[in-house]
C-alpha cells in the first residue's frame, strides 16, 4: 500500500478545571501543589511547557534536538486553562500557539488544535440553552487564541448525546472525537437499504471516520479513537519507551485496501505530568514515525478532507469515555471513583439537584431583569464571551452597544454586567471535576460550590427579596450531600465553613489594601486582583514599636464596575499584632475624618496608644480586620516577612553552634560514634544555609561551595536538594536570560559559562530546562543580530557557547550538524 494511505494521529486533551477564586478572578495558593504555587503552575511545569520544547537525547542523555510536540499531534486546550496560560505562563502560551501555526503548515492548512466546550460541562446533563452557550463560548475562545474558526470540538469527558452532536453541527463544527464504546451501530453511507451493524460492544472500526446525520439536515463527522492503544498509553506504561509507543501506534491498522487512521486519545497531562518524561517518549515516537516511509502523521481535519466518511453511525446516548455507566459519574453514586474503601459518592446527587434548582430558579429572574436591559438576554449571554476574553473598556462598550435595549445609566450598566457575571458563574458551577473525584470536600468540588456562592451573592444584589429563598433551598439540598470525611460534615457545612468565608465585598478589598500598605509601598493607583485601587490620602505615624496608618481610598471592580470610597485606620504593634478598621467614605466626611486623623496622629506621637484605640473605636465603631482578613497569597507573603527575621536569628544561632563544635562532630562522624541529634540539626541548618547563601551570591564563591559540600559529606549531612536545586536552576536561568539580551557579549558568556561549570559540581539533580531552552533560542539568533560580537571574536564565541551547551547537557555539535548553527528552527 502507498505510504500516504496509512496515517497516525495522537490526540492530547490538555485541561485543568478553572481554579480562580470567584471574587478575585485569580488562582490562590494551593498547598497540595507544593513546591509550586498551584496545580495549574505545577502541571504547566511538568507537562504543558515541556511538550512545547520536548527533548530528544542521545545515549549519553545529551540533548540533540528540542522539538514542539504541539506541531505534530492533535490537541485541545481547555479555554479556561488557555486563558490562564496567556496570563501566567506566556512562554508556554506562545509555544502552544506556535505549534498550532506549524501544524497548519504541516497538515495542508488544517489546524491540529480542536476547540472545547467552554468550562468542561457534561453536555447531556445540561439544558439546551447552556449547551449552546458552552459551544459558542468555546468557538469564540478558540478564535481569540488561534485567529481562525475551529474545525473540531472536544466534548468534556467525551460525554454526549444526539442533541449535543446536532448542536455542534449547527454551530459549524465539522467533527468530534469519541470513545469506541460510544458507537451504537454503523452502515454504509450511500446504501439506504444497507443493514445497520451493531457496534455497541466497542467493535467499531476506529481507522475511519463516520458521519452522523440529524433530522434537521445537519451532520457531523465522528472519529472513534483506538481504545486499547489509548489505554496502554494512559495506564499500561507504554510511554516508558518511544520505540514501543511508535510500534503500538502502527499496530492499529486493519484493512490494508483502504486509507486508514490509527488514532489515540488521552488526557494531555499523560505526557509529562502523569508519566514523567512522557513528552520525551512522545517526541521520540513522533520522530520515528516521521522517519518511517510506510506511515504518515496526520490530524483529524487533514484526514477528513482527504478521506470523507463512507459510513454513517449512530451513538449510544448519554455516554462518556470515563464512566462505565454513561454519565452517572456526574450525578449519582454509580461506583466510578478512586477506589477508597468504605467511601461512597452519594453526595453527587444532592449537589447536582442543588445546582439544577438554582439554575432553573434564576431563569425567570434573569429574563425579568434582562428584559429591562437587553434586547435578548440570552443572546447577550452568548456574546458576553467577548467581554470575558477582553475586560478592557472598549470591549465592554462594544458589548453594551450591541446588546443593550437602550443607552444605559451607570446604575443600569452595573446591573447589566452583574447579570452577565451571574450567568457566567452559573456556567462555571457545572464544571465536571466537581463530581469526578471521591469526596465533596475535595478542592475541585469546593471550587464549584464557590461558583454557586458567587451566583447566590449576585442574585441577592440583583433581585433583592425575589432571591430570598434561593440560598435556603440550595443549602437544604447541600445538607443531604454528606462527606466521607467526618470532619467535613456535609455540603452545607462545607459551604458555611470554606466557601461563604470567601465572599467578598468592596469593604474587604479596602481592608486588604489598608493592612498590606503597612508592609508594602503602593503607587497612587494600583490593581489588586480584579479591583482597581486609587489612593485619596495616606499618612503613617510611628512611635516606639507601634505604627498607625490612616488613609482614604477608592475601590472599583474591573469586572462589573461596582465602586466605592472608604477610609481606613491600621494599628500595628509589630509581628502579627495588627488591627484595622474600615468604613464607607464620601466627600462630605472629609472634615470629620481629617480631624480624627490629626488627633489620632498626635496621640501616636505621645505614644498614648490606649487613647489611639479609643479614638478608633469611637470613629469606626469597631475594628473588624486583622492579618486573617488578607487574601490568602498576601497573608502568606506578610507572614513570611514577619518570620524572616526570626528565622534569620535561629539560623545564625545554629550556625554559630555548629562552627563552635564542628571539630567534635567531625570526630564523631569519623569514628562512627553516635552524634547528638541537636548537633546534627545544627550542622544541617548551617551547611544548607551556607549553600543557599553561596548560590544566591553573585558571583558564586566556588571555593566556599566546595568546602561546604566537603563538610556535608564528612558530617553526613543531608542536603536540601529540592530547595538548592531550585535556586541553582533559577540562577542559571537568569544568567541565560542576561546572555540572550546581551546581543553576543563575550563577557556575559564568560560569566554564564563559569556559573554553569560551578553548578554542575553540585551533587543535585538540577532541572536546567529553562536554561537549555534559552541556549537553544540563542543558537538560532542570526549572527547579524549579535551586534556586541566583533567579527574576530566569533570563533571564541562559538567555542565557549558550545562548552556552555555541554555544561547544560546539550550536544551542540549534533544539533549544529542537524540544523546548521544560526539556522531557523524547523520544528
Amino acid at each position: 500500500m502507498p505510504p500516504s494511505r496509512r496515517f497516525v494521529c495522537i490526540h492530547g486533551h490538555f485541561y485543568q478545571p478553572p481554579r480562580e477564586n470567584p471574587w478575585l478572578e485569580s488562582v490562590e495558593i494551593q498547598d497540595s501543589a507544593a513546591p509550586f504555587h498551584d496545580w495549574n503552575e505545577r502541571v504547566c511545569a511538568e507537562c504543558y511547557a515541556p511538550n512545547g520544547a520536548a527533548r530528544i537525547v542521545n545515549n549519553k542523555r545529551q540533548i540533540i534536538r528540542i522539538v514542539n510536540n504541539y506541531a505534530r499531534i492533535s490537541f485541545n486546550f481547555g479555554p479556561t486553562l488557555m486563558s490562564w496560560l496567556k496570563e501566567n505562563a506566556p512562554r508556554t502560551y506562545t509555544m502552544v500557539r506556535d505549534g498550532e501555526r506549524r501544524s497548519r503548515r504541516r497538515f495542508g492548512g488544517h489546524s491540529s488544535a480542536m476547540a472545547q466546550v467552554y468550562n468542561h460541562m457534561i453536555m447531556p446533563l445540561a439544558n439546551r440553552r447552556d449547551r449552546i452557550t458552552q459551544i459558542r463560548w468555546g468557538i469564540a475562545d478558540y478564535r481569540q487564541h488561534f485567529g481562525v474558526a475551529p474545525q473540531g470540538m472536544w466534548l468534556a469527558e467525551t460525554a454526549t448525546d444526539s442533541l449535543t452532536l446536532e448542536l455542534l453541527a449547527q454551530e459549524g463544527i465539522a467533527f468530534t472525537v469519541l470513545a469506541p464504546h460510544q458507537a451504537k451501530r454503523v452502515r454504509p453511507l450511500h446504501e439506504e437499504d444497507a443493514e445497520w451493524i451493531d457496534t455497541s460492544d466497542a467493535s467499531v472500526d476506529t481507522t475511519r471516520p463516520y458521519l452522523m446525520r440529524f433530522p434537521s439536515g445537519a451532520s457531523i463527522a465522528i472519529f472513534f479513537y483506538n481504545g486499547p492503544n489509548s489505554r496502554a498509553i494512559a495506564f499500561e506504561g507504554l510511554l516508558n519507551s518511544g520505540e514501543n509507543l511508535s510500534g503500538r501506534l502502527k499496530s492499529g491498522f486493519k484493512d490494508e485496501t483502504k486509507p486508514q487512521l490509527s488514532s489515540v486519545a488521552t488526557d494531555g497531562e499523560t505526557y509529562g505530568h502523569h508519566h514523567k518524561y512522557g513528552e520525551m517518549a512522545l517526541a521520540w515516537a513522533l520522530r520515528l514515525l516521521e522517519q518511517d516511509k510506510t506511515v504518515r502523521l496526520a490530524n483529524f481535519g487533514s484526514f477528513l478532507e482527504q478521506f470523507p466518511p463512507e459510513n454513517e453511525c449512530e451513538i449510544v446516548e448519554n455516554t462518556s469515555w470515563s464512566c462505565a455507566h454513561g454519565v452517572e459519574r456526574w450525578r449519582s453514586n454509580c461506583g466510578c471513583n478512586g477506589g477508597k474503601p468504605g467511601w461512597n459518592q452519594a453526595w453527587r446527587t444532592p449537589l447536582r439537584e442543588a445546582l439544577d434548582e438554582l439554575r432553573e430558579s434564576l431563569v425567570p429572574l434573569t429574563e425579568q431583569a434582562g428584559g429591562a436591559l437587553f434586547n435578548d438576554v440570552w443572546a447577550a449571554r452568548d456574546a458576553y464571551i467577548q467581554v470575558i476574553l477582553d475586560r478592557g473598556a472598549e470591549s465592554v462598550e462594544r458589548f453594551l452597544n450591541a446588546h443593550a435595549s437602550h443607552p444605559l445609566s451607570e446604575a443600569e450598566r452595573l446591573r447589566a454586567l452583574e447579570l452577565m457575571e451571574l450567568q457566567r458563574h452559573a456556567q462555571l458551577m457545572y464544571t465536571s471535576c466537581g463530581w469526578f473525584f471521591d469526596d465533596i470536600s475535595g478542592i475541585e468540588t469546593v471550587q464549584v460550590i464557590a461558583y454557586a456562592a458567587r451566583v447566590l451573592q449576585l442574585a441577592k444584589e440583583l433581585f433583592g427579596g425575589q432571591a430570598a429563598g434561593l440560598e435556603p433551598a440550595f443549602l437544604a439540598h447541600m445538607a443531604q450531600a454528606r462527606s466521607n470525611v467526618p470532619a467535613a460534615g456535609d455540603g452545607a457545612q462545607i459551604y458555611a465553613r470554606t466557601v461563604a468565608s470567601k465572599e467578598l465585598r468592596l469593604e474587604q478589598v479596602a481592608a486588604h489594601y489598608a493592612i498590606s500598605s503597612v508592609f508594602s509601598s503602593f503607587p497612587e493607583e494600583t490593581d489588586l486582583y480584579s479591583f482597581h485601587v486609587r489612593r485619596i490620602s495616606y499618612d503613617i505615624y510611628s512611635s516606639g514599636g507601634g505604627r498607625l496608618a490612616l488613609g482614604r481610598t477608592h475601590i472599583a471592580s474591573t469586572i462589573t464596575g461596582q465602586q466605592g470610597a472608604f477610609s481606613f485606620a491600621v494599628l500595628h504593634f509589630g509581628d502579627q499584632n495588627i488591627t484595622a478598621a474600615v468604613k464607607a467614605y464620601a466627600d462630605a466626611d472629609a472634615i470629620e475624618f481629617e480631624a480624627f486623623a490629626r488627633q489620632a496622629g498626635e496621640e501616636v506621637q505621645r505614644a498614648d496608644f490606649p487613647e489611639v484605640i479609643r479614638q478608633l473605636d469611637q470613629y469606626y465603631g469597631r475594628s473588624d480586620y486583622s492579618l486573617t482578613s488578607l487574601f490568602t497569597d498576601e497573608q502568606r507573603r506578610i507572614i513570611q516577612l514577619i518570620l524572616n527575621s526570626t528565622l534569620w536569628d535561629i539560623e545564625n544561632s545554629l550556625t554559630t553552634i555548629y562552627q563552635e563544635h564542628a571539630s567534635l562532630l567531625h570526630y564523631l562522624s569519623q569514628t562512627g560514634l553516635p552524634k547528638p541529634p541537636a548537633l546534627t540539626l545544627a550542622a544541617g541548618f548551617a551547611i544548607n544555609a551556607g549553600l543557599r547563601r553561596v548560590l544566591e551570591s553573585d558571583p558564586i564563591d566556588a571555593a566556599k561551595m566546595q568546602l561546604l559540600l566537603s563538610l556535608a559529606k564528612a558530617d553526613q549531612v543531608s542536603l536540601e536538594t529540592a530547595t538548592l536545586g531550585y535556586i541553582a536552576d533559577q540562577r542559571m536561568k537568569r544568567a541565560m536570560l542576561e546572555l540572550l539580551m546581551s546581543a553576543g557579549s563575550l563577557e556575559i558568556l564568560d560569566r554564564a559559562l563559569s556559573l554553569a561549570r560551578t553548578l554542575i559540581q553540585l551533587p543535585l539533580e538540577t532541572n536546567l530546562w529553562q536554561a537549555q531552552n534559552i541556549w537553544y533560542e540563542i543558537l538560532h539568533i542570526p549572527v547579524a543580530e549579535l551586534t556586541a560580537l566583533a567579527p574576530e571574536d566569533r570563533s571564541r564565541w562559538e567555542r565557549d557557547f558550545s562548552d556552555l551547551g555541554a555544561c547544560l547537557s546539550i550536544d551542540a555539535a549534533a544539533i549544529s550538524a542537524q540544523e546548521g548553527v544560526r539556522a531557523s528552527a524547523a520544528d
